[in-house]
């Protein structure tokens, strides 16, 4: 249509869609909320928990054996529950193994030890009783065969020391879960105890006594029954007595300046060789009859069949 062409007549609405007169808008109440958009779904019944579940009991901790409850290395056998954070009996048998024969070699480099020392003494009761009778080679193999001794003996204190301490941690562990009011420190002391200088002396033979406490089951009607604590004392006596000579033998071979005072340094060596080799013996006895009564303990409960 052009702009100047006159406007035709208004349109007529049709008569297929008649107008709906508008109603006016009804502001919405304040006291009425708007409609939900979908119809909330009736409540589903839903089956109460069961407590406790299938297969465990009601009380979390128990001090029997649980039917279907394996405790890791000891099937089926009491204490297989963890106790607290997630602690559960573990064997001690492998690690008591390994510590056995390295204690074993021990006691043999330290008798090898004492023999050189031995050698070393009649070397220098010669020298004192004829200087012209023993030559410049006889006086150096002595002295080499001394360092050798050292050097092996520090050797395989450290590997037996590391083996052993795995150990006394574990059966620590073991101890706590079968007893845990016996022990008057904490798990870590177990290992942080042997690297605290004059400590080192007393503290770890605490945690053992405590550990052969825990260790020890009671009396058939559950009263505490007594185990001779032998093995544990005769052990520790001699290994802290080795430790005395050793260190006595070390002062006195460094300060040596004359034959007598090598004689006299030989002869500490070899008695301090000679206990260390006692002491490896009856920590191999420790070791074995800790072990012993955790196995009995963790297989037949608290309290002894007979």
């Amino acid at each position: 249509m052009s702009v100047n062409e006159p406007p035709g007549p208004p349109a007529q609405p049709s008569p297929q869609q008649p107008q709906q007169p508008q109603q006016p808008q009804q502001p919405p109440s304040k006291t009425q909320s708007p409609a939900p958009a979908y119809a909330a779904a009736p409540p589903q019944p839903y089956p109460a928990p069961a407590y406790p579940a299938p297969g465990y009991p009601a009380q979390p901790y128990p001090a029997h054996a649980l039917p279907g409850h394996p405790a890791g290395p000891y099937p089926g056998l009491p204490y297989g529950v963890p106790l607290s954070g997630g602690d559960v009996l573990r064997s001690p048998r492998g690690l008591a193994v390994a510590v056995t024969a390295m204690l074993s070699v021990a006691g043999a480099v330290n008798l090898f030890a004492a023999g050189i020392g031995a050698y070393l003494f009649s070397l220098m009761t010669s020298v004192i009783a004829d200087p012209a009778a023993v030559g410049d080679h006889a006086l150096r193999q002595g002295d080499d065969l001394t360092t050798v001794a050292s050097v092996l003996q520090n050797l395989i204190m450290v590997a037996t020391a590391v083996v052993f301490v795995v150990w006394f941690h574990r059966v620590r562990v073991n101890g706590e879960i079968f007893r845990p009011d016996a022990f008057s420190q904490t798990r870590g002391w177990a290992i942080g105890a042997w690297f605290i200088p004059i400590g080192n002396l007393f503290l770890p033979f605490r945690t053992a006594k405590e550990i052969w406490t825990a260790s020890t089951q009671f009396a058939p009607d559950g009263s505490f029954r007594q185990v001779s604590n032998a093995p544990v004392n005769a052990w520790w006596a001699l290994w802290v007595g080795s430790l005395v000579l050793d260190r006595i033998f070390s002062r006195l071979y460094q300060q040596a300046g004359t034959p007598q005072a090598l004689r006299d340094a030989s002869a500490v060596g070899v008695a301090s060789g000679l206990c260390t080799v006692a002491a490896a013996v009856f920590a191999i006895v420790f070791v074995r009859r800790l072990t012993a009564l955790q196995t009995v303990k963790a297989a037949q409960g608290p309290n002894a069949a007979v």
